[in-house]
């Protein structure tokens, strides 16, 4: 059973910053914090090259709670920052929502709650190598990373690109032509098992410039639980 997410919850960044959350309706309090809302949103004073800025919450609509004619965020709801990378949401109350999407008849019992929605484990992302390096000297005519997930309900994953040297960042779920080519693209998991490829040529990682470029790979559950991994590429 997924707790509700509050004002008082902590949100931390990938890079270890806390965010603060603003409620847009201030209407149900849960141990002094207010109970939040899709659309609800909050700031990260990161400092990382690559900034994560803020934060806009939104449900994956897996219950049936709502405030205002918007549904309550979970805590195990997947949210991610400005730069498209994964939050970590923690509360230490003790309010929990194990409704459903499929609302219960009237009269009739709650229904047992599915396994993919009991799963309390994380995914895992791992990726194969774990750091590259590509010089414009004497380059290599190609690069390869393997990222693979694991998790008994998959559900969806994103590939995302962090360009310190321009403080850019890309969704590159899809690769990102001319010269980045993602295999399987699309950000589609259905099978517990999945190995995601990721290939570069020269002139993708030239155009890149010199500094160091991260691609992280997030695996999302069913139930919204996320794993990530950072390979980074660095160009001289």
């Amino acid at each position: 059973m997924p707790q509700v997410m509050t004002t008082n919850a902590t949100v931390f960044c990938p890079h270890g910053f806390r965010g603060q959350t603003t409620v847009f309706e201030p209407t149900w309090m849960v141990n002094g914090g207010f109970v939040l809302a899709e659309g609800d949103s909050g700031q990260i004073p990161c400092t990382f090259i690559v900034p994560c800025v803020g934060y806009t919450l939104l449900s994956m609509g897996l219950n049936q709670t709502f405030l205002g004619g918007r549904r309550v965020i979970l805590v195990t709801d997947f949210n991610q920052t400005y730069t498209r990378l994964p939050l970590r949401i923690a509360e230490t109350h003790t309010t929990f929502d194990n409704s459903t999407a499929a609302p219960v008849p009237s009269g009739q019992p709650d229904a047992p709650m599915p396994p993919e929605l009991a799963d309390v484990i994380p995914p895992v992302v791992t990726a194969v190598p774990p750091g590259l390096a590509f010089s414009t000297v004497t380059p290599t005519p190609v690069l390869t990373m393997a990222f693979s997930l694991a998790t008994e309900h998959p559900n969806l994953l994103f590939l995302t690109m962090l360009n310190e040297p321009t403080g850019g960042n890309a969704d590159i779920t899809n690769g990102l032509p001319p010269g980045l080519v993602v295999a399987p693209p699309g950000g589609a998991w259905d099978t517990p098992a999945l190995t995601v490829s990721l290939t570069m040529t020269v002139a993708f990682m030239t155009a890149l410039g010199p500094g160091r470029h991260h691609f992280v790979m997030t695996g999302v559950s069913r139930r919204g639980l996320t794993g990530s991994f950072d390979v980074v590429l660095t160009v001289t």
